[in-house]
């Protein structure tokens, strides 16, 4: 018999930052989850719920991974050691789960109606330069590595200028750190000036 036919549970991995990975197989014992998936990173403190077919739902806080590499025919995955958490244990987990977001208008809704109103009012100038930012850097860079970089740069000097208060030494120096091609060090002294810097 294979081990992927032992993986009769489908469970839901939610961890700390708040990310979720669903429609995970495991097999759900009274003192370990076993689960065989490499792909995905299970670490203490994260929780694992389990639909089950009568509707219940039960939710576990890893406290041990127990993360194996494959030998042979065996897969790499988890044997988990896990704490069964009560409803009220589950609520107050689920509610200490911390969301990171960043862009224009993100935001969070769990279990919420959200009725706030977000203005976002970004220069139509600023917007063109940061697309030809981009484009040339992608038309100049020809290293996939450093192209990555210095994309990951415009991504933030664009966050600059979406913030309510932009840094003007911050610009600069996310502007200073680009490539030096004729091009881009031009749209970045206009993207400079845009703050009167």
């Amino acid at each position: 018999m294979s081990f992927s036919k032992l993986m009769r549970d489908t469970v839901s991995l939610i961890k700390k930052n708040g990310e979720r990975v669903d429609n995970i197989k495991a097999s759900v014992q009274s003192k370990k989850i076993f689960i065989q998936r490499s792909d995905v990173l299970i670490q203490t403190g994260d929780l694992i719920q389990r639909k089950m077919s009568n509707g219940g739902e039960e939710t576990y806080e890893i406290i041990d991974p127990g993360f194996h590499e494959g030998l042979g025919r065996i897969p790499a995955g988890y044997q988990m050691t896990h704490k069964k958490l009560g409803l009220p244990e589950t609520e107050k987990a689920i509610h200490n789960i911390t969301y990171n977001v960043s862009g224009a208008n993100a935001r969070v809704n769990n279990n919420s109606v959200d009725n706030s109103t977000n203005v976002m009012n970004l220069n139509t100038d600023i917007v063109e330069h940061i697309s030809m930012l981009r484009q040339e850097i992608q038309r100049l860079i020809t290293s996939q590595e450093q192209q990555k970089e210095a994309l990951e740069v415009v991504d933030a000097i664009e966050g600059q200028f979406e913030s309510q208060v932009p840094s003007k030494v911050v610009l600069k120096t996310l502007i200073n750190s680009l490539p030096s091609a004729g091009s881009i060090a031009s749209i970045g002294s206009f993207l400079l000036t845009c703050l009167g810097g």
